[in-house]
């Protein structure tokens, strides 16, 4: 995830979607594409609404793994700026995976320095070019390229975002160098390539996804993750 100072707050993340392989998943649908524009807001609030020390986005190893998940839909997460990582952790079986390939937000905030506050418009606007610079966009499961038809470009509706203190646009969040404070702003937009996964079947599972982008918002970004996950059976009796 990449973010600029400035007259908003801006950031970039990764996401992903699946194909199905045989023997290895339990059903052979995603989430219907038109949840996806929503679902797109709703997992920038569950990354953002996390405190910095603790998030998803910046972790080494897959030990955060589970820090605000709940209900059937898991979510995974790119990483902090640009480069790459290696996760280990477990998961639900039954559980849809949801996860963004290469992504960007941009959220409304009082950083902005000549007091205008940014339609939803523009604020997409401002990330566009670095939506249309994305490209070379893969992801693999178990080794297996997923289906290029099921890598979807979704463009998210205008959602809130909550923002702690300890938030992930930093300690000199704001162009003045000071922290973005804590509060709900509005709107937020987000776009980028997001796929979902079906529930995998219980045991050993890799997802290794990559996106790049070139654009004169944020030069270029790298996002290159790999997800060593378990999936655990789960009794409900």
């Amino acid at each position: 995830m990449k973010y600029a100072r400035g007259v908003s707050a801006i950031g970039a993340i990764v996401l992903g979607l699946f194909t199905p392989l045989p023997g290895k998943v339990a059903c052979a649908q995603g989430l219907p594409p038109g949840q996806l524009p929503t679902l797109t807001g709703e997992w920038w609030q569950w990354a953002l609404s996390i405190p910095n020390s603790v998030s998803p986005l910046s972790d080494a190893t897959g030990e955060r793994c589970m820090i605000g998940q709940r209900g059937s839909i898991w979510l995974l997460a790119g990483i902090s700026g640009t480069g790459s990582t290696t996760r280990s952790c477990d998961v639900p079986a039954g559980a849809t995976m949801f996860f963004p390939v290469i992504n960007f937000v941009n959220v409304n905030t009082p950083c902005n320095q000549n007091g205008v506050n940014f339609t939803a418009k523009q604020l997409q606007a401002q990330i566009q070019p670095a939506i249309d610079g994305i490209h070379s966009v893969s992801v693999t499961v178990d080794g297996q390229d997923v289906k290029t038809t099921l890598l979807r470009l979704v463009v998210s509706d205008p959602f809130e975002a909550a923002l702690p203190a300890d938030n992930v646009f930093g300690p000199d969040g704001c162009s003045t160098g000071v922290p973005v404070s804590p509060g709900i702003y509005s709107p937020a937009v987000d776009g980028g390539d997001y796929v979902s996964l079906p529930p995998l079947s219980p045991g050993a599972h890799t997802i290794h996804f990559h996106g790049e982008s070139d654009s004169t918002v944020f030069d270029h970004v790298v996002q290159d993750v790999t997800y060593n996950l378990t999936v655990v059976p789960v009794s409900l009796k």
